[in-house]
């Protein structure tokens, strides 16, 4: 059994107008949220193996602040082409990665983090900015979410639901 953890950027900052969207900064809520969702992975034993990013800056600022807050101290793999990329993208990505890694971490944007959720698992759930997917996978090899397997959505978490 493989465990996924699939988690929106936090909350982006728009105050400059002029900076690319790659470049966007988290907002005030986006470095308070981050660190909250991370909190809620290790209270609930669900630190990460591996975390892979988006290469946009929000994307790999919420991974970074989440990993701190829950405990992983390894790298952050970036991928660029995770940057808007959509399921199939993740999927690619995810069916690289070596099998002794039994909890991944993916940070990313919607409404490839949707798509991909819904995918894995026949559930369409709405992911507000920070929302935290925990996906339970029948395997023991990534590479077999090549073959259209069914995930169970075993819990979702949201900032402002969160006390």
């Amino acid at each position: 059994m493989k465990t996924l953890l699939i988690l929106r950027h936090a909350k982006s900052g728009w105050k400059d107008e002029d900076i690319p969207d790659h470049d966007r900064p988290l907002s005030t809520r986006g470095k308070r949220d981050a660190p909250r969702m991370g909190q809620v992975a290790l209270e609930q034993g669900l630190v990460p193996d591996l975390v892979v990013s988006s290469t946009a800056k929000r994307a790999r600022k919420t991974a970074a602040k989440f990993s701190e807050t829950c405990g992983y101290d390894g790298p952050v793999q970036c991928e660029k082409q995770l940057y808007h990329g959509g399921p199939d993208e993740w999927i690619q990505v995810l069916c690289d990665l070596p099998d002794q890694h039994a909890c991944i971490l993916l940070v990313g944007h919607n409404p490839g983090m949707e798509q991909l959720l819904h995918l894995l698992t026949g559930q369409y759930v709405m992911m507000p900015t920070a929302a935290l997917a925990h996906v339970a996978l029948p395997i023991q090899q990534w590479q077999l979410l090549q073959d259209g397997l069914q995930g169970s959505l075993i819990q979702m978490w949201r900032p402002r639901e969160l006390p």
